[in-house]
């Protein structure tokens, strides 16, 4: 869609993990970034080597759990409310490690005023993220992860489901920055700029409402839009 609206084209440098991403960033490898914001992002910027970070789009996490749901939390759309009931029936939760679900965890269990201790937590012994899921269920236990992963098989979510979804306080925000030319020279500025703003431009916000809607199975995007007045329509 940007190549036909604007002619420029784009090519994928690296994709990984977040200190991945910022390390090709400050080594000038990129003219542009999208990830997951959080203290990376705001490093880049505070560094010199991003600038016009903004959010352009919102992913989604879940809890995903056992098919006999000891906590009977199936089809609610409260993440706090849903990490309550789990509290009152002691049923197994891991503390994934992974940075953005863990984040996004602490929040959750913030907001039902609870403090998850008890032998009922259980520690992330996954040997890798991708594992998490398994790992999960080899212990009858929840979970909370991306969505997408886990809908899209990303994570090995056999003999598990996806309980809870579609709480908004449950999204994650990707941002967009700019490679800094002054600290760059050989950064593309105009290209990473025009990118910036066709993601940023309400095309591509009303097409995120409509994109993933067949895989997702309840009329749902995959990806969210960030402007508030698209927010309604998922």
């Amino acid at each position: 869609m940007f190549k036909t609206e604007t002619g420029y084209e784009t090519e994928v440098v690296v994709t990984g993990p977040r200190p991945e991403l910022d390390k090709a960033m400050r080594e000038g490898k990129v003219d542009f970034l999208t990830m997951h914001s959080g203290d990376i992002t705001t490093d880049l910027v505070a560094d010199g080597y991003g600038v016009n970070m903004r959010p352009w789009t919102r992913n989604e996490l879940c809890i995903v759990g056992p098919p006999d749901d000891p906590a009977q939390i199936r089809g609610m759309t409260n993440g706090a409310a849903a990490l309550r009931k789990i509290f009152d029936a002691k049923a197994r939760f891991v503390d994934f490690q992974g940075i953005g679900s863990r984040e996004l965890t602490h929040n959750l269990w913030r907001l039902a005023g609870i403090e998850p201790k008890g032998d009922w937590v259980l520690k992330d012994e996954a040997l890798t993220k991708w594992n998490i899921l398994q790992f999960a269920r080899s212990n009858n236990a929840y979970v909370i992860v991306g969505y997408i992963p886990a809908k899209l098989n990303k994570m090995n979510a056999e003999g598990m489901e996806v309980l809870v979804k579609g709480d908004p306080v449950m999204r994650r925000p990707y941002i967009v920055m700019e490679t800094n030319p002054a600290k760059v020279a050989t950064a593309n500025a105009a290209g990473a700029r025009a990118l910036s703003e066709f993601l940023l431009s309400e095309k591509v916000q009303n097409f995120l409402i409509e994109f993933g809607r067949g895989t997702n199975g309840q009329s749902r995007p995959l990806f969210f839009p960030i402007e508030t007045n698209h927010e309604q329509h998922p």
